[in-house]
This record gives structure tokens, C-alpha cells and sequence, in this order.
């Protein structure tokens, strides 16, 4: 039980994370323009952003795997 809800919240938190980034990305990339794709800098509140949902990202993943294995 502890995990599906752990499970809830950090992908509730992933989906708002990646929906953040790419709001700074603008529409640019919808219609193929480069914007500079990976190799932008990052600066600032970017920088943690980033940061922030490749953790969740690793922290869903395990919690699927401990999920899998529980159940």
C-alpha cells in the first residue's frame, strides 16, 4: 500500500516536472526548428528542474521494480 502511493505522488511529481520543462522550450520545437535541443545551458531554477526529474525519474523506477517484486 505504501508503495502505490509513494508510486502516485512521484509520478504525479514527474509529469509536473517534465510538463515545466518544456514550457520553456516554446513552440519552436513543434514545428521543427532547432532550439539547440540537449546541448543548451542550463542556468539557475533550469538547472534544477533537470536535476530534480532525473531524480524522480530513478525514484519511479525503482519504485515500480519494488512494486514488481512485492506483488
Amino acid at each position: 500500500m505504501f508503495l502505490n502511493i509513494a508510486l502516485i505522488i512521484t509520478s504525479v511529481g514527474l509529469i509536473a516536472g517534465v510538463i515545466l520543462q518544456s514550457k520553456g522550450a516554446g513552440l519552436g520545437g513543434l514545428t521543427g526548428a532547432d532550439t539547440g535541443g540537449v546541448f543548451t545551458a542550463r542556468r539557475g531554477i533550469e538547472r534544477i528542474l533537470f536535476w530534480v526529474t532525473i531524480v524522480l525519474a530513478v525514484i519511479f523506477f525503482g519504485l515500480v521494480i519494488a512494486v514488481i517484486l512485492v506483488g
